[in-house]
């Protein structure tokens, strides 16, 4: 199991998402930095997103990383619950009313590790597979 000193610091991040529903491919490069505040880690990400045809854009993401025994817990920014950290090769899943998030990662660290989310539902079907690189 990983310790949140594991990912502590900047990372490189490059993501793809293959968006089925709308018949898109997209794509984030940009930077992930997890760093300690009173509780455990703040991850913040910012990038540009190539979503299919548009524009460029700027996107950006923060999440509440916290150690909860043995376990890992991930927040959104507002403290609502987002997931828990599963085990190597188990899914951890996040209802998102009437979509479901399913998320698997893949850790060689310290020099990256892999994040695949599959969404479905009445709303979306996709997969976003991000990879974190230290920088």
């Amino acid at each position: 199991m990983i310790d949140l000193r594991d990912l502590e610091g900047r990372w490189r991040l490059d993501r793809v998402i293959a968006d089925a529903r709308a018949g898109v491919t997209g794509r984030l490069e940009g930077a992930a930095n997890w760093h300690r505040d009173a509780h455990g880690l703040i991850q913040e990400e910012a990038g540009t997103l190539h979503y299919g045809d548009g524009l460029p854009m700027q996107a950006t993401r923060r999440y509440l990383w916290r150690a909860a025994g043995d376990a890992i817990e991930v927040f959104f920014d507002d403290g609502r619950p987002f997931h828990t950290l599963p085990p190597p090769g188990v899914e951890a899943v996040h209802q998102c009313p009437p979509d479901l998030y399913r998320v698997s990662y893949t850790f060689d660290l310290p020099q990256s590790f892999t994040q695949v989310w599959q969404v479905t539902g009445p709303r979306k079907d996709m997969v976003l597979s991000s990879r974190f690189t230290r920088l």
